[in-house]
């Protein structure tokens, strides 16, 4: 169960989230970032349901399309590497 996004790696199976139902991903890209709560998608997952890894799966290939299209404008505007470095430590975080 876990979810990348812009402020780091969510493991969705973790109790914190128990009680938190608050939008999956703020910064997310896909519809089910505003249409489920991360204690939501917690339940699902504790209770084995199908629709917990769609969900994770959905959210996960947005944000790593949105990743690679931000990447690409850093690219093409001549400031990947800085970028790069400014970035990768956020997304490493675990929360």
């Amino acid at each position: 169960g876990m979810l990348f996004t812009w402020n780091g790696v969510i493991n969705i199976k973790n109790e914190k989230w128990k009680n938190d139902f608050s939008d999956l991903d703020e910064f997310g890209t896909s519809f089910v970032d505003r249409e489920y709560s991360k204690a939501y998608l917690r339940h699902l997952f504790v209770s084995k349901e199908y629709l917990a890894k769609q969900i994770a799966s959905i959210h996960n290939l947005a944000f790593y399309l949105d990743l690679v299209n931000v990447a690409r404008e850093h690219i093409l505007a001549g400031d990947f590497y800085s970028w790069k470095n400014s970035v990768v430590p956020v997304l490493r975080q675990r929360l």
